[in-house]
């Protein structure tokens, strides 16, 4: 299909659209806390809208749809473990983390909260969840710029080397100028962008496949089995599709959104906001790839780019289902995800080499400002490697993203969920629970053990070795009388 001029237009004033938002934010970025967390300044909306966008990147419009029309409703069981994850998340830790990381050293960053949290003068969990922050964010990252170069590629006709550069360029850009603001403000448009595409998007490809009947019928008559949730599915298989909801207690740019929270007061309304927003995307992509089969088996003919490669399913149905201009509108939806969530990893990435190694270990008495371009440098330097990792054009949008979230979860899920509900928990315990959950996730994926997704058993021998190893301790009175000002400050906020 020829490049439309609507849909490059549209794509054009969509990236403009963004980067002027992050010079907007770059008045207001002063100081490393405005750059790293947006000086704490984040209402419900932004809030909720923000960190949904940054979970979802671009598997949310490409990975799941796909996986939807290849085996049907089988898939979805991943759907389903995510809002209950996401549900408990912002139940049990967002007000709680927005409070300890205040009585904490008012922390910017997950290394500086357990730092402070567990009072570890030797820096060592800094360095270590530091470096566990850059080894998965960078894998991380490479998934959202090859979903970019995907979009690029096959909407633009141009070849996957140049695609990885235009897709990346306009996220580097506003994270690198705005930082967190700009990262927030951008999410909250892009969530917006998203929601209406996959609500928009299903209900046209069910009309132009004849209807709710007509399409269920075509889904049937291709493979009865795609209505089945437990085709060519085991317990274990299940069970590790649902695990993905652990991995939400450990995402260190979800996590970041709860801490930049104006107040606790803000998290109950943001949870009901963010969860509706998640409800209906995800049931709109599950709905997108599900519709798709019908679609697709009604007009074969069209069907070679999907069967050639199935995570553009959404792609090829919004260039063949809708005026130019609203395909460039839908089309800018995946960009959107990507976007969000890239800009988020990156500026994590970034927090996690300027205030948690350039701050602590080598300019103790640097000023804001260089903080401010050294944070700015490293967003560069991140992108640069995340960019080389991606440059392989057979990689995968959920293979990269499932690593990384596995490795997240395990390392910082328990880590995190322990530390804000436990005040028993020791510096010993959160230096184990890391290395537990890291080590398992990367020996369990090397072997391919049982079948099972790497982050049950990393969250579980995590979980384990923080209650064991700090039981074998006991926290410092300076630690509770922290965890106990904290908790009374969030009982009598939430």
């Amino acid at each position: 299909m020829s490049v439309s001029n609507p849909t490059l237009i549209t794509f054009v004033i969509y990236i403009a659209a963004m980067v002027l938002i992050g010079f907007m934010a770059y008045r207001s970025t002063n100081n490393l806390s405005d750059y790293i967390l947006g000086g704490r300044s984040l209402g419900s909306v932004v809030t909720a809208l923000s960190a949904g966008a940054s979970d979802m990147s671009g598997w949310l419009l490409m990975g799941l749809p796909g996986a939807i029309y290849m085996s049907g409703l089988s898939e979805s069981w991943i759907a389903i473990g995510l809002i209950v994850g996401a549900y408990l998340n912002w139940l049990f830790v967002a007000g709680r983390l927005r409070v300890q990381t205040e009585h904490n050293g008012d922390a910017l960053t997950l290394p500086d909260y357990f730092s402070s949290r567990f009072e570890d003068k030797s820096g060592l969990l800094r360095i270590i969840s530091a470096v566990v922050i850059l080894v998965f964010f960078t894998i991380y990252c490479a998934s959202g710029i090859v979903a970019g170069a995907r979009l690029f590629e096959s909407t633009f006709g141009m070849s996957y080397e140049t695609a990885l550069w235009a897709g990346a360029a306009a996220t580097i850009a506003y994270t690198f100028v705005g930082g967190f603001l700009a990262v927030s403000w951008t999410d909250t448009v892009q969530a917006t962008l998203m929601i209406f595409a996959l609500i928009l998007t299903p209900i046209i490809v069910l009309l132009a496949t004849g209807g709710v009947d007509t399409t269920f019928l075509a889904i049937e008559a291709k493979n009865p089995d795609n209505f089945n949730m437990l085709k060519n599915t085991t317990f274990i298989g299940i069970i590790s599709l649902m695990g993905w909801g652990l991995g939400y207690f450990g995402q260190p740019h979800i996590l970041a959104r709860f801490m930049a929270a104006d107040s606790v007061k803000s998290i109950a309304n943001a949870r009901r906001i963010s969860m509706t927003w998640m409800i209906l995307c995800l049931g709109g992509t599950v709905a997108v790839g599900f519709f798709g089969i019908a679609y697709f088996s009604a007009h074969p003919e069209l069907a070679g780019p999907v069967n050639e490669n199935h995570e553009r399913v959404f792609i090829e149905l919004a260039k063949l289902l809708f005026n130019p201009w609203i395909a460039g509108v839908l089309l800018s939806a995946i960009l959107a995800a990507v976007m969000s969530t890239l800009s988020c990893q990156l500026l994590v990435c970034s927090s996690a080499l300027t205030e948690d190694f350039y701050k602590t270990f080598l300019r103790k008495n640097a000023s804001q400002v260089e903080l401010v371009w050294v944070g700015r440098a490293m967003v560069l330097l991140v992108a640069l490697i995340a960019i080389a990792m991606a440059a392989n054009p057979e990689n995968r949008v959920l293979g990269l993203v499932s690593y990384a979230w596995a490795g997240f979860g395990a390392a910082f899920g328990p880590v995190v969920l322990i530390s804000v509900i436990w005040k028993g928990m020791t510096r010993n315990g959160a230096l184990a629970g890391i290395l537990v959950g890291a080590i398992t996730v990367i020996v369990w994926k090397h072997f391919e053990l049982l079948g099972l997704y790497e982050i049950i058993p990393g969250f579980i021998f995590a979980s384990l070795a923080i209650y064991f190893v700090s039981k074998l301790g006991a926290p410092t009175a300076g630690m509770v009388e922290r965890f106990d000002a904290a908790e009374k400050d969030y009982n009598l906020n939430k």
